[in-house]
């Protein structure tokens, strides 16, 4: 096993805090065949200065500069310059355990797969850590279960730095992404992929840690590309899709729809006013497939059609019971 080669591919953009956390976990893994292929996709602090000494100390890590173009385009660009039989990918402000590359290459030699992935756990700024999920459980996927699963957003979801993907399911990736879309573009990219795929293995562990900062993108105001990308991703994904996963895949972009109302709905500020309007005239248009949705989600998705006053009152005391619950 030792002979095949893993390429990890690590974007990085103005983290020159965080990335030589991020190597030092890779350089720790206790897979030895690891080429570590750090992309600069045009940082402005010393990111590219802390990449150079790294690679100039350790003869498996690649730095590739390129102009700012988006994680999307980094990632495609390392993808196309790894020389692994193998392909992987990390964040430059993450950090993963040691076995972690070992045992999703084990796993994907126990049953022939194409994709080996897990879970991963998520440390916030005030130092509490989330496990999601790690049930210990393994799951086999065929090609249609595998994107059913993904779709589904249920125990396996769309962070392309918890997988392992064959190098072979690469081919036609980057006719397939769309480089405006910045929000979610990891889901599309996972979707390819596992559509590629003739089978997959999930174990339910976290040894991936994805550190939350104050700045990250989980902290932003909403915008035009927070919104309507994965809106976007999912209308992609519905017109490519096989048809035996289609109702999977409206039921995916119906869930997005009714996420995003939600969002919006909380923050009514009236920049927004406009976004609401465009999203609730979306689920309009889809309102045939509403028996799609789980009972309380077609009653939510109705009240957003017929009376969205109504459901702002109905989705607010929602909002205020979890939040009491989650402090206690």
């Amino acid at each position: 096993m030792n002979s095949e080669r893993i390429s990890v591919v690590v974007p990085a953009y103005n983290v020159e805090k965080w990335l030589p956390r991020s190597l030092d976990s890779l350089l720790a893994q206790t897979y030895p065949n690891l080429e570590i292929l750090v992309v600069d996709d045009g940082s402005r602090d010393g990111t590219r200065e802390v990449a150079q000494a790294y690679a100039a100390r350790h003869g498996n890590i690649r730095l590739i500069c390129q102009e700012n173009g988006g994680v999307t385009s980094a990632r495609l660009r390392g993808a196309g310059e790894a020389s692994g039989d193998w392909i992987g990918f990390m964040d430059g402000d993450d950090e993963i355990d040691p076995d972690m590359y070992r045992r999703l290459l084990e796993n994907a030699h126990s049953c022939q797969a194409d994709i080996s992935h897990c879970g991963h756990r998520v440390r916030f700024p005030d130092g509490r850590i989330a496990y999601v999920h790690n049930t210990r459980q393994i799951r086999r996927q065929d090609s249609l279960t595998g994107q059913r699963d993904l779709l589904d957003g249920g125990l396996i979801e769309s962070s392309l730095c918890t997988k392992l993907f064959r190098r072979s399911l690469f081919p036609g990736l980057e006719d397939w992404m769309d480089g405006s879309i910045t929000i979610n573009e990891d889901y599309l990219m996972n979707f390819y992929l596992f559509s590629r795929a003739k089978l997959s293995i999930f174990e339910d562990i976290c040894p991936y840690c994805y550190i939350l900062r104050s700045g990250s993108a989980s902290y932003r105001v909403l915008h035009e590309h927070s919104i309507f990308d994965p809106i976007r991703v999912r209308h992609q994904i519905l017109e490519h899709c096989v048809p035996e996963i289609r109702e999977d895949a409206r039921r995916a972009l119906l869930r997005n729809l009714l996420f995003a109302y939600a969002q919006l709905s909380v923050n009514r500020q009236p920049r927004y006013d406009d976004f609401r309007a465009r999203v609730r005239a979306m689920l309009r248009e889809e309102r045939d497939g509403f028996c799609l949705l789980s009972a309380r989600n077609r009653v939510l998705a109705n009240l957003i059609c017929t009376a969205p006053w109504l459901f702002r009152l109905a989705y607010r005391g929602y909002v205020t019971v979890f939040q009491r619950e989650e402090q206690h």
